[in-house]
């Protein structure tokens, strides 16, 4: 993989510390508004200020190592530091730095496209493009409840999500999304959005059948009326509470319940596409065929935004009849810079295959993380592929919880320094119960996986010291 050399490094450590002669801090504390950020807790600390990145590293403006851990946010894949990627986007600059999908196409909007049916399974063939995945859910939603207005069922608008699921901040994709903290600071949200229990079976009592989940989506159904609900959206694996797995079967049963309701199954792929489970998609792995998917983040390894809907022949085809369109747009979708690494990322997966390396790896990097049950702080560890979560708990024996200030005092006082401090960059998070998620770029391997175990079982015996003393 070809990367950032050690004097082009230095370079760019100097240029962010001097930034034509400001300090990058002063200017960041002063007008850089960061997403989901306690502004104010930078009032006395310095804001991580990351420079470049190099395979399974990144680098901060002092020159110091981190393991990312979190792919830049589930998103790079491939790894960073790719050369070809400013290739690729520097000949496209040139030829046509932009054009939109708006009543006309450009040749790598439409290669792209045709890629990525290529890769869906089925008849997953009309590819929508966005921006990035909150943009993604918003247009899987308005395509649902459109699809069904064509198809002679205008009542069918509601959708169904789970507790706790993570699926955007757009006000309809937040209508979706099950997280109470995320929601009521902007409510009223868009109408429709409807919940149903998570695949979490870690605090469920021993011998409850766990196909439960899947049946309350039937029973929302029945209870809001077949007639008004357009979709059901899931993740393959959820994100938000760190991790839910599905039970065998699971899936299948939802696949069933959409059928015999007339309703379509979405797929959220945003974070468990593009290999993050081993396979071009998420529900690949778990044997199900979803109406439409969506992605982002990997599908660019993040070295540019895009996002796309994926949908089958049958969903796309009222649109394609006559007259009709599917009246919704976005300026940036399909970008030709973003298309043509989207197209440069793909070349790359197939030539060093690193949906079987995800594969082949995945077994030791869930062995390093299932060794730390060893530690009285760890309750639970779950996940596939290169997508992990270790479950916090303050008793293993009950498996009792943190409550609402433990966590604070345990995640953002301790843990998420912590683990920063020592060189390791991944998410502590306690949106449900608390969990620490890795999601390491594709690329990681054995020597990896030995620096993430070194680090989260220091810092994570250090965290149940303090645990005692609560």
């Amino acid at each position: 993989m070809a990367i950032s050399t050690s004097d082009e490094a230095g370079e760019l450590s100097t240029r962010a510390q001097n930034a034509q002669g400001q300090d990058f801090q002063e200017l960041a504390k002063r007008h850089l508004w960061m997403h989901f950020t306690r502004m104010g807790a930078y009032d006395d600390h310095d804001i991580p200020i990351i420079v470049r990145g190099e395979g399974c590293y990144v680098y901060d403006d002092k020159g110091k190592r981190y393991l990312d851990g979190l792919s830049g946010l589930f998103c790079v894949n491939a790894g960073h530091g790719r050369k070809e990627m400013a290739e690729v986007a520097a000949e496209q600059i040139q030829q046509l730095g932009f054009y939109t999908n708006w009543s006309y196409a450009h040749p790598r909007s439409i290669e792209a496209a045709a890629k990525i049916a290529e890769l869906a399974p089925g008849d997953l063939n009309r590819v929508f493009f966005t921006s990035g995945g909150g943009e993604s859910v918003e247009s899987a939603w308005k395509m649902a409840k459109a699809y069904h207005q064509m198809t002679g069922n205008a009542r069918r608008t509601k959708l169904i999500a789970r507790d706790l699921a993570y699926h955007g901040t757009f006000h309809g994709a937040l209508a979706a999304t099950g997280i109470t903290a995320l929601r009521t600071e902007f409510e009223p949200l868009a109408p429709g959005g409807l919940h149903v229990p998570n695949t979490n079976d870690y605090h469920k009592p021993i011998g409850h059948d766990p196909l439960l989940a899947a049946d309350a989506i039937e029973e929302m159904i029945e209870f809001e009326g077949p007639d008004t609900v357009a979709a059901v959206i899931l993740e393959p694996v959820q994100n938000a509470g760190g991790c839910f797995v599905p039970p065998d079967g699971y899936f299948q049963r939802v696949r069933e319940i959409c059928d015999r309701h007339g309703i379509l199954l979405i797929s959220d792929e945003v974070i468990c596409s593009w290999g993050r489970l081993g396979h071009y998609f998420g529900h690949e792995r778990f044997d199900y065929s979803p109406d439409i998917v969506t992605t982002a983040k990997g599908i660019t390894s993040g070295y540019a935004p895009l996002g796309a809907v994926i949908a089958t022949d049958a969903v796309a085809a009222p649109f394609m009849e006559g007259n009709r369109a599917f009246n919704h747009g976005i300026t940036f979708g399909g970008h030709p810079l973003a298309t043509a690494i989207a197209l440069k990322n793909i070349e790359i997966f197939e030539r060093e295959d690193l949906c079987g390396h995800v594969r082949a790896k995945e077994g030791e990097f869930a062995d390093m993380l299932e060794g730390l049950r060893d530690l009285p702080i760890v309750g639970d560890v779950r996940g596939a592929g290169y997508f992990h979560a270790v479950e916090l708990v303050k008793d293993k024996e009950s498996r009792e919880s943190f409550n609402e200030q433990e966590c604070d005092v345990l995640l953002r006082g301790f843990l998420s320094n912590a683990l920063f401090e020592k060189g390791l960059i991944c998410r502590a998070d306690d949106r449900g119960d608390p969990v620490i998620q890795l999601s390491p770029p594709l690329i990681a391997d054995g020597e990896q996986f030995e620096e993430i175990n070194g680090i989260l079982r220091s810092v994570l015996t250090e965290a149940w010291e303090k645990v005692v003393r609560f």
